[in-house]
């Protein structure tokens, strides 16, 4: 298995970072459109678990705009050609946090099916 195969590490890289750009921008309908399109999408949030793209969909539609952040101790991996994990940490004025993704390739392109964010106690 090829792990971080340069191009495959560096589309992964680049739509990590456009989703994060959306993220912060709070662009609602791309951050739909990172995650895959199934009702085996899973996302564990601060204070929500969501199971299936439809109450992903639901979830980021009624989301207020997150605080800014930082990221810090980012790594990307890829296994193969069509798989991936991301892992930051971030930093908010109101504390540090940290997020994992799995993303895989499909015919629309990368796409989220796993994700999980949670805050670090003070």
């Amino acid at each position: 298995m090829l792990i971080n195969h340069p191009p495959v590490l560096a589309e992964v890289t680049a739509v990590f970072a456009d989703y994060e750009r959306a993220l912060v921008n709070n662009d609602v309908q791309a951050l739909i459109h990172f995650f895959w399109q199934s009702p085996l999408a899973v996302r564990y949030g601060a204070a929500e678990n969501l199971y299936g793209w439809e109450q992903i969909v639901a979830f980021r539609k009624q989301r207020t705009p997150p605080p800014p952040r930082t990221l810090f101790n980012t790594v990307i991996t890829t296994y193969g050609h069509d798989y991936a994990n991301t892992s930051t940490e971030f930093r908010r004025d109101n504390g540090t946090g940290r997020q994992s993704q799995s993303w895989i390739r499909t015919e629309q392109g990368w796409k989220i099916a796993a994700a999980h964010v949670s805050l670090m106690p003070d």
